[in-house]
């Protein structure tokens, strides 16, 4: 159950733009805009960050950036946000289930290339506190991406490691589809929902 009370879209007609739009880009509105909300200043801000890291083309392929975003937030320990990641994976990427649901295997799964390995080593290591990067990771990064790709998928880890405090702080009810997917695919890795739970 939230710990605080989320408002009703209804009376926020001043946000139905970013309502709007996460509805088209997700198929909902996470429950989390909707205590944001209560600071529209901090939901618009949020809004515009998160189309500018996951919402635009960049240089890193999308699959891999929400990927990224899974593994970030399954290290910092939020199964709010691991389990819309995971969804948004394969709901708007195309990514396999079984390749999301197989995404803590990833140094020996051959689900996975050597570039996502070692991004998914990288989403890893900078999710955990404290950050456990290394040179090393660096290294094996600049094997297969750019310095302008590295700075790109740092970006994904640290908007969730925001975004992850936020809903674990505020116990974000988990809404229905990435609850579905989240129960029907990542429970096998550990996936559990905590304080999500409506």
């Amino acid at each position: 159950m939230p710990r605080l009370t989320p408002l009703n879209r209804e009376d926020l007609p001043g946000l139905e733009d970013v309502f709007a739009r996460a509805e088209k880009g997700m198929g909902f509105v996470p429950t989390s805009f909707f205590m944001m909300a209560r600071r529209p200043e901090t939901l618009r801000a949020f809004s515009r960050l998160t189309r500018e890291v996951l919402g635009v083309p960049g240089l890193v392929p999308k699959d891999l950036k929400h990927l990224v975003a899974y593994v970030a937030s399954r290290s910092a320990g939020c199964q709010y946000c691991s389990a819309h990641m995971g969804t948004a994976a394969a709901d708007l990427t195309d990514v396999p289930p079984e390749k999301v649901a197989a995404a803590f295997e990833y140094e020996t799964s051959p689900l996975f290339s050597d570039a996502e390995k070692a991004a998914l080593n990288f989403a890893q290591a900078a999710a955990a506190q404290p950050n456990m990067v290394s040179q090393e990771d660096v290294d094996a990064l600049l094997l297969h991406f750019s310095e302008d790709q590295i700075v790109e998928m740092l970006s994904v880890v640290c908007m969730f490691g925001w975004l992850n405090r936020w809903n674990d702080t505020m116990a974000t009810a988990l809404e229905e589809r990435p609850k579905e997917f989240a129960q029907g695919n990542l429970t096998v890795s550990g996936w559990e929902i905590g304080v999500h739970d409506q």
